[in-house]
C-alpha cells in the first residue's frame, strides 16, 4: 500500500485529490491544514488519516511514500523545493510553478537530489482528452491542421477565492489554472508550442479572467485555446478541424450544454465526426483520472521511479513557459517565440 500525505484540503485537496487517491488504491495517511473546518472535513471522510498544522510537520510523518502538493499556486516553489530537500517523492498540482524559470528550479533541484518528482495534470485522463487523441491519431477526421479548445463559464458574479484575486505572480487567474490543462492537452497531442499570440484581461475580478492563445506547434497545428469566466454561451469544447471531417465535442461536466443539439448521443460515446450536416457519433476511448496516482503508485516502485511517472516535470516546463509567452504577447500585442528553460533536444521548440 502506498502511503500518501496530502498538503491542503481545500477545493483541490479535499475536491479533487483525496477522492481519486482513494479511488486508485493508495492510502491516504496524513493531511496537512490549519483551518479548523478543514481538520474537521478530514476527520469526517478519512478518519484514519493524521491531521497536522503544516508541511513541516507533514514531512516528520514516517512512512509516507509521496507527498501531494494541493497548495496555492504561489507557493509550490517553496514547498516542492522543501519536500525535495526532505527527500521524499512529491506529486505537484499543476501548476508546477507561476513562472518557466522557478518551474525548472524545482526539475533540476529533484534531478539533483534523485527525488521523483511529477505534476497533476490530471485533464489527460478525461475521456474527452483521451477520446480526442484517438481521433488525431487514426486520422479519423483526415489530416488536422487546427484545434480549438475552451474552457468557458459564466459568472458574471465572480468568486470570492485566492484564484481570482491574487496576481499572476502569487499564483492567481485563469492562465496558469485552466490555460495549462489546455496547453497541456494541446502540447501532448500535436507537439511543443514554437510561436503564441494573445490576449489577456481581467474582466470581472482582480486576477486575469479572459485568456485567448493562438499556438502554433513545431508540427505545423495551430491550437486555439480558450478561456473564460464571461461566456454567456460556452463551448463547443472542442472542435478540430481536420482535412477530411471536422470533431465536435461539446459537453463538458459541470458546464451547461447551450447547444443541446451537440449532446453526446450516449454514455458509450463522445463528441462527433462531422462533414457538413452529415455526422457519425465517436466512442468514447475509456480513461479515468484516478488512473493518474494508479500510475504513481507503479512508478515507486519501478526500477526508474522518475522514468515510469505518468507526468514528465520538463512537460509542465514548458507548459508554464508558453502562459509566459501569452503574457508578453498580450502586452506587446505581437507574436512571441516561446523559449523553454533547460530545455532538451527532442523535448522543445528552440533545440528539437
Amino acid at each position: 500500500m502506498v502511503r500518501v500525505g496530502l498538503a491542503g484540503y481545500a477545493s483541490a485537496g479535499r475536491g479533487i485529490h483525496a477522492p481519486l487517491i482513494r479511488e486508485a488504491g493508495l492510502e491516504l495517511v496524513a493531511v496537512a491544514t490549519s483551518n479548523p473546518e478543514r481538520r474537521a472535513e478530514v476527520a469526517q471522510d478519512f478518519p484514519d488519516a493524521l491531521v497536522v498544522d503544516d508541511l513541516d510537520a507533514l514531512l516528520a510523518v514516517e512512512g509516507l511514500d509521496v507527498v501531494v502538493l494541493a497548495t496555492p499556486s504561489g507557493s509550490h516553489l517553496e514547498h516542492a523545493l522543501t519536500v525535495i530537500e526532505a527527500g521524499i517523492p512529491c506529486v505537484v498540482d499543476k501548476p508546477l510553478a507561476v513562472t518557466a524559470d522557478d518551474a525548472l528550479e524545482v526539475v533540476d533541484a529533484a534531478e539533483r537530489a534523485g527525488v521523483p518528482l511529477t505534476v497533476f495534470h490530471n485533464r489527460r485522463y478525461d475521456p474527452s482528452h483521451t477520446t480526442l487523441a484517438t481521433v488525431v491519431a487514426n486520422r479519423l477526421a483526415g489530416e488536422p491542421f487546427r484545434c480549438e479548445l475552451r474552457w468557458e463559464r459564466w459568472r458574471p458574479v465572480p468568486k470570492d477565492r485566492w484564484r481570482e484575486n491574487a496576481p499572476a505572480e502569487k499564483g492567481g487567474g485563469m492562465m496558469l489554472d485552466l490555460h495549462s490543462h489546455l496547453i497541456d492537452s494541446a502540447v501532448q497531442l500535436f507537439g511543443p508550442v514554437v510561436t503564441v499570440f494573445a490576449t489577456v484581461d481581467s474582466r470581472t475580478t482582480p486576477a486575469e479572467d479572459d485568456a485567448f492563445l493562438v499556438c502554433r506547434h513545431e508540427s505545423g497545428v495551430v491550437s486555439h485555446l480558450g478561456a473564460t469566466s464571461v461566456s454567456g454561451a460556452a463551448g463547443p469544447r472542442i472542435r478540430l478541424l481536420a482535412r477530411d471531417g471536422a470533431y465536435v465535442q461539446n459537453e463538458f461536466e459541470g458546464e451547461p450544454n447551450v447547444y443541446p443539439d451537440l449532446a453526446d448521443l450516449d454514455g458509450d460515446h463522445c463528441g462527433w465526426i462531422l462533414r457538413s450536416t452529415d455526422r457519425e457519433a465517436v466512442p468514447t476511448t475509456p480513461a479515468d483520472q484516478a488512473d493518474f496516482y494508479r500510475a504513481v503508485g507503479a512508478a515507486l516502485s519501478a526500477p526508474d521511479p522518475q522514468a515510469a511517472m505518468p507526468v514528465d516535470p520538463h512537460d509542465a516546463v514548458h507548459t508554464i513557459a508558453v502562459i509566459d509567452a501569452a503574457r508578453t504577447s498580450a502586452e506587446g500585442e505581437r507574436v512571441v517565440e516561446v523559449m523553454t528553460p533547460g530545455a532538451r533536444p527532442g523535448h522543445s521548440p528552440e533545440e528539437a
